[in-house]
């Protein structure tokens, strides 16, 4: 069975809404700002984007709280560049558009109860997929009350994060609430790199966890 290149079927989207000269509205799903930062610089350029901060896996709220700031702060410089028309020499041109942001309910206990019998999965399992579901369906039943055209996630771009579980999710929960889901695969093409240019370039604060407890132990273990 061959495996679908979500970068080009993403490129393929594009390519229709260019010919049509359309906009479409983009519920985007955000980890954090340092994956964030190519993610919407790629994008803005085609959709009108709202950035849905949505992460209760991050389970300690002080780190919550600098995530979602950091989010935030990217955000208003990308729409103060649109603003001025100077991108700094960034990837973006005259059809950058200016970004939204909605942040969702910071509830920890929606996230441990997703997970519960999954907790002593090593990273990257089947606790992760519970995570993904989590957040996945919010998202698209946030995107589907709000009318969107499409929704879709910026943890493809992560080499860490499995595209094409997220992009299974994903569609599987469009089904779900009637939304249609953007197919991505954001570290192809030397997206990952761009992002780590990006983030020294705005100094974005960089995590070296995902956000949950679980994942945090097990950094700290291979560091011990």
């Amino acid at each position: 069975m061959n495996k679908i290149n979500y970068a080009k079927e993403l490129e393929k989207k594009i390519e229709t809404f260019q010919k049509d000269g359309k906009y479409p509205s983009l519920l985007l799903h955000a980890c954090c700002a340092p994956c964030s930062s190519y993610c919407l610089e790629y994008l803005r350029q085609f959709f009108d984007i709202t950035v849905f901060y949505y992460n209760p896996n991050i389970m300690n709220e002080p780190e919550y709280r600098k995530r979602v700031e950091e989010e935030k702060r990217l955000i208003a410089a990308y729409n103060k560049q649109v603003e001025t028309g100077d991108f700094f020499g960034m990837n973006s041109d005259e059809n950058a558009r200016k970004i939204d942001i909605l942040e969702g309910d910071y509830v920890v206990a929606d996230y441990l109860n997703a997970i519960k019998g999954f907790e002593s999965c090593p990273e990257g399992g089947d606790r992760c997929t519970k995570c993904f579901e989590l957040r996945l369906e919010e998202s698209a039943k946030i995107a589907a009350e709000g009318g969107f055209d499409y929704f879709t996630t910026t943890l493809t771009i992560s080499p860490l994060k499995d595209a094409e579980r997220l992009n299974r999710i994903g569609q599987e929960m469009g089904e779900k609430y009637g939304i249609s889901w953007l197919p991505s695969d954001f570290k192809k093409k030397e997206g990952y790199k761009r992002s780590i240019e990006l983030s020294h370039q705005f100094d974005l604060y960089r995590q070296d966890f995902c956000g949950c407890e679980f994942s945090k132990r097990e950094r700290n273990e291979r560091q011990s």
